[in-house]
């Protein structure tokens, strides 16, 4: 296993230098949205060859691989002119990833509403995952063009909210450049959390084949509320994450989220530690 972090939670610096301090703290990958890392051109009209190429250069100048480039924008939008517009960033993103070599463009699966709202119910609903489902073709068309992969990341908050319902997605889908990335904490929900292992064994039973990548943060629950935090500061159990990734993805890019400066490579050797014992 491969272990990163998301740049934007290092340390604040210049794009180029921050790459290198990711590297020098151990980390092999990094997740990284051009919308979250300052200094980073973010508009549609920035996105073109030549700046994927510089990313390209940046990424291999600082031996550092881009395992995911984030575009984490709404497919469940109810307002068509901005769905119009969040489909022709996600072909940007794809079109940057096809040139800079990066092996995932990453994105959650939305809400059925222009404001990103969690709405339990409508959320939950078969209106909501036939209109997502809709919108994603669209989105994995354009990555089957560009040769690039699309990983959706199922979250208990989100349309796809269950390893069951991202199930039915891919078999609608029916295109290998849909895959999963895998954030146990995102499928927990606190009003459930009995619920944890469960739902974690399920998640690795229905998608294990079609798992990208992987997502590590910890998480604590107070009065019914979700707190998220870096590995090994709250009350996670990664044995059963990990030992799937040990035994069926040996190679797979984990990168942690929520950690900061202080505590990123604290929360990389913990999770080292656990991944050693298995």
């Amino acid at each position: 296993m491969q272990i990163g972090i998301r740049l934007h939670d290092t340390k604040e610096v210049p794009f180029e230098e921050r790459l290198m301090n990711a590297k020098k703290d151990g980390f092999s990958c990094v997740h990284f949205a051009l919308a979250k890392t300052k200094g980073l051109p973010k508009e549609r009209e920035n996105l073109t060859p030549g700046y994927a190429m510089y990313l390209r250069n940046a990424f291999k100048k600082a031996d550092i691989d881009p395992a995911v480039l984030g575009c984490y924008l709404n497919l469940g939008d109810t307002d068509q002119e901005s769905l119009k517009e969040t489909k022709l960033m996600y072909r940007a993103h794809i079109r940057m990833a096809s040139i800079l070599g990066c092996g995932i463009v990453g994105t959650e699966t939305g809400a059925l509403n222009h404001e990103y709202s969690y709405d339990k119910d409508r959320n939950r609903s078969r209106e909501a995952l036939d209109y997502f489902i809709e919108n994603l073709r669209d989105v994995v068309n354009d990555a089957e063009k560009f040769g690039v992969i699309l990983a959706i990341e199922p979250v208990y908050k989100h349309i796809v909210y269950s390893p069951e319902r991202a199930v039915e997605v891919l078999k609608r889908i029916g295109s290998p450049n849909l895959q999963i990335i895998f954030d146990p904490v995102n499928l927990i929900d606190p009003e459930d959390e009995s619920s944890r292992d469960d739902i974690i064994e399920r998640t690795i039973d229905m998608l294990g084949e079609n798992i990208a990548m992987i997502h590590l943060k910890d998480y604590r629950i107070t009065d019914g509320k979700m707190e998220c935090m870096a590995c090994g500061f709250g009350d996670m159990d990664y044995m059963k994450v990990l030992k799937f990734a040990k035994e069926r993805k040996p190679y797979i890019q984990a990168t942690l989220e929520n950690t900061n400066p202080g505590n990123a490579m604290l929360a990389a050797e913990h999770i080292r530690k656990i991944y050693d014992r298995i």
